[in-house]
């Protein structure tokens, strides 16, 4: 199957978001390393190849074939003054037919945390999948524990939906996340999340 390579660029005034490509290796290898104990405790586990240009590389063509098939929308989160890559967000398993929803996923480097930049780029990536992409639901899942994420999702007009048990493996083990999600037509009101 061939993939014709499409850009995808995300602007606002302060952020530049896009697909990854090779020569983002060292800035993102750098700002993994720099934030691996801040990011450990929310991620699955780092496999032990992680951090290696072959890994990079098999990051850059699956992004590639993922954003062509339509199945997910992988960008690198940067300050568009300075280039200077800070997280990612991904639109990923992307969904057609009666469906139509898609799962958000970011990470973010702790220097630049509290600054609304993932609030931005969750608003960029909302609205180009239901602006451009068409999805009626984007849903987010995150940690009980994890209070920023929850906060970034509540703030970026998600809302609470319940529990999922087992969803995900975190450090090694089966973890229970809490489950949002953001709606195309959302009339809904504030879900209670106590």
């Amino acid at each position: 199957m061939i993939f014709r390579r499409r850009r995808i660029t995300l602007t606002s005034d302060r952020l530049l978001l896009r697909a990854p490509v090779h020569k983002d290796f060292v800035d993102w290898t750098k700002l993994r390393t720099q934030n691996r104990d801040f990011l450990e405790p929310w991620d699955p586990v780092w496999a032990k190849d992680h951090l290696t240009r072959k890994n990079f590389t098999n990051r850059v063509y699956w992004s590639q074939r993922a954003i062509a098939s339509g199945t997910a929308l992988p960008l690198f989160v940067f300050l568009k003054d300075s280039d200077t890559l800070v997280g990612a967000v991904t639109l990923d398993n992307i969904r057609r037919g009666p469906m139509q929803m898609g799962t958000l996923g970011y990470w973010m480097a702790e220097d630049h945390t509290r600054q609304g930049i993932m609030r931005e780029s969750i608003a960029l990536v909302r609205d180009y999948a239901f602006e451009t992409l068409g999805l009626s639901r984007i849903e987010a899942a995150c940690l009980p524990e994890n209070q920023a994420s929850r906060g970034l999702l509540e703030s970026s007009g998600f809302k609470y939906e319940g529990v999922a048990q087992s969803y995900l493996q975190i450090k090694g083990r089966w973890r229970t996340h809490v489950l949002y999600a953001s709606l195309r037509h959302d009339r809904r009101g504030r879900a209670d999340t106590d």
